[in-house]
């Protein structure tokens, strides 16, 4: 259908405009954006099975998955991830709370990175989200457990660099090199440290935090209208 309806636009919009234009569907023209390839799937899938289907499925309608999402078991097909080109965004450590997960295994993002493949660290949760950098240093650690030698240079990969290729945006951001933008973190330790907190941080070459002034700490409600505290 939404081949199709993507033929139908393209014949409309080079002139052939015999009739009434095509409907206006959001649904298929999202679809047909990824059979053109204007819009990068990131797909949501657990099993290896079920990722090594849509693959399949990816080759019969000829679109490309950018990325699997969570693939709990990506570690039993990393050469086939690998060859397609699909990063994995996945859990540091978690698995067994329904079917899907019971065969997950810590060094998932490890063994991805160790068949050379794009592996990213990522979570669900509002609170581990705002430190991938220590669910990186589990997933790193559980690596070294298992005799997997990874470099922290190649680990860090798996929360800066590699993100921004899933998402398509690796030529602006992920790395540190000239002509992107300037989104960095300086670190008051080694960033794989649960001690490590972040001193300064620039977005878009501009600072927006520096844990030095007190005028770029965010301040509790609990403490309005206390002495010294600003609103």
């Amino acid at each position: 259908d939404a081949a199709d309806y993507a033929r139908k636009w393209d014949r409309w919009e080079s002139g052939d405009r015999t009739g009434e234009p095509p409907k206006r569907d959001l649904q298929l023209e999202t679809l047909a954006g990824v059979l053109k390839g204007e819009i990068f799937v990131q797909n949501h899938c657990y099993r290896s099975d079920e990722m090594a289907n849509m693959i399949d499925i990816a080759h019969e309608f000829g679109f490309r998955i950018r990325a699997f999402h969570h693939a709990n078991e990506a570690y039993k097909i990393a050469p086939l991830l690998v060859k397609e080109d699909i990063c994995v965004a996945t859990w540091a450590n978690w698995w067994g709370y329904k079917m899907e997960v019971f065969d997950a295994i810590e060094e998932n993002a490890a063994l991805v990175e160790a068949a050379g493949g794009c592996a990213i660290i990522h979570s669900d949760d509002p609170v581990l989200i705002q430190r991938l950098n220590q669910e990186a240093a589990v997933a790193l650690s559980a690596a070294w457990r298992a005799g997997l030698k990874i470099e922290k240079a190649r680990a860090i990969r798996w929360f800066t660099a590699n993100p921004a290729r899933a998402l398509g945006i690796a030529d602006r951001v992920g790395t540190l090199e000239p002509g992107k933008n300037a989104d960095v973190v300086l670190w008051s330790a080694d960033p794989f440290s649960i001690y490590a907190r972040a001193d300064k941080v620039w977005i878009d070459g501009g600072l927006v935090f520096d844990r030095d002034d007190p005028t770029y700490r965010r301040h509790s409600d609990f403490l309005v209208g206390q002495a010294g505290e600003r609103p």
